[in-house]
């Protein structure tokens, strides 16, 4: 059952005062059967709005033999308003027009005959306000479906809009992905090629060795890239999985493959949840693309320990012992690093030591509600 808004209780209870003001004006208080339809008619207007066309006719009687007509405009105005059968509305506007035009009682209507003219100004007047409830119930009513229109074309519009972005982004993405898969995974596959060719025609065991890593690590950047391809080509369009997330379990072959010289430290428990295990996995990847590219030659070393709620990992790495190349760098890494770790409610910190080398930490704190972070899953853009 419906629950009107309090404005509408109040403008209920005003026409119902309205029609009783206008019974106690144009109706006799020592006629009681006229009084008691005129209040049937004022008591009526509080069904006006669950059951309009019941709430008019029992205002019909009232405007029929009295002259306390405001109870029967107002069900009429409702109804209008509320109901679109137009033949209805225009039977229901008869019958008012009717009772209200014919005197009462029905037998006094040969010796209350009018004159031509003033029988149609009557005879007007009476259709006039028959009619006006309908039109304005009408009119109500339209401007209620158009204001409805308006809204539904408002969300079309927003949703078109929202289209058009989907579109813009899906071609985006396809560019992309052509990009990646033109240019980028190209040159992947001729390091691949080229390192297989070094490690079948060379005679140096350290070099084939070297070969071999860059091969290997060729191989996977490539599978990597297939993947993000097709995650960019799908633009939205199905739910698309990233490639298996890593874990603790891969950080011994993640140091073993970086080609340097590390050392791991560990005593963390395997029931660690995934998101902080990714959070650990990608600072240690980060840490060692740095020593590759910033400190070659320098030794690190990774201590990943749990203690009293905190997980805190560190990587510090040695002065480097040869000149570092030239490598293009967008500084992203450790922004995206910060970034995870303060959507897991943890801090990273990072900064050169005192013997030149460089020491990244890390610190999550290590609770059941850490898996659900939100955002958590998400790498950081």
């Amino acid at each position: 059952m419906t629950t009107l808004r309090p404005s509408a209780v109040l403008l209920d209870l005003a026409l119902v005062a309205a029609a009783l003001a206008d019974a106690w004006v144009h109706v006799d208080s020592g006629e009681q059967p006229a009084m008691a339809l005129a209040l049937l008619a004022a008591g009526a207007l509080t069904l006006r709005r669950r059951v309009p066309l019941t709430a008019f006719i029992l205002t019909l009687p009232a405007a029929l033999i009295t002259d306390a007509v405001f109870a029967t405009m107002a069900a009429l105005y409702t109804l209008a308003s509320l109901r679109r059968h137009r033949l209805q509305l225009a039977g229901c506007a008869l019958l008012f027009a009717a009772g209200d035009y014919l005197p009462w009682p029905w037998s006094s209507l040969r010796a209350t005959e009018l004159t031509r003219t003033d029988g149609l100004l009557h005879v007007s007047y009476t259709l006039a306000s028959a009619a006006a409830p309908v039109f304005l119930g009408q009119l109500v009513q339209a401007r209620r479906d158009l204001s409805l229109r308006l809204a539904e074309i408002s969300k079309a519009r927003e949703h078109e809009r929202l289209l058009t972005a989907q579109s813009v982004l899906a071609k985006e993405r396809a560019q992309l992905a052509r990009e990646m898969h033109d240019v980028v995974a190209h040159q992947v596959s001729l390091i691949a090629v080229q390192a297989g060719a070094l490690q079948v025609g060379s005679a140096d065991i350290e070099t084939r060795r070297a070969a071999a890593t860059i091969r290997q690590l060729s191989v996977q950047t490539l599978d990597e890239l297939r993947h993000m391809v097709s995650v960019l080509r799908a633009s939205g369009s199905r739910p698309t999985e990233l490639t298996p997330q890593p874990c603790l379990a891969d950080l011994q072959r993640l140091v073993d493959t970086s080609c340097i010289e590390a050392e791991l430290e560990t005593d963390l428990p395997e029931d660690l949840p995934p998101t902080v295990q990714r959070a650990v996995y990608r600072t240690v990847q980060e840490a060692l693309t740095n020593v590759r590219k910033h400190a070659p030659g320098a030794t690190a070393t990774i201590h990943i320990h749990h203690q009293d709620g905190t997980l805190r990992t560190t990587i510090t790495n040695t002065a480097p012992t040869r000149l570092a190349l030239a490598l293009p760098s967008a500084h992203h890494g450790l922004a995206g690093l910060r970034q995870r770790a303060e959507l897991l409610g943890g801090l990273v910190t990072s900064g050169p030591t005192a013997d030149g080398g460089y020491r990244l930490h890390l610190e999550l704190p290590v609770d059941p509600t850490d898996e659900h972070a939100p955002g958590a899953d998400s790498p950081p853009a």
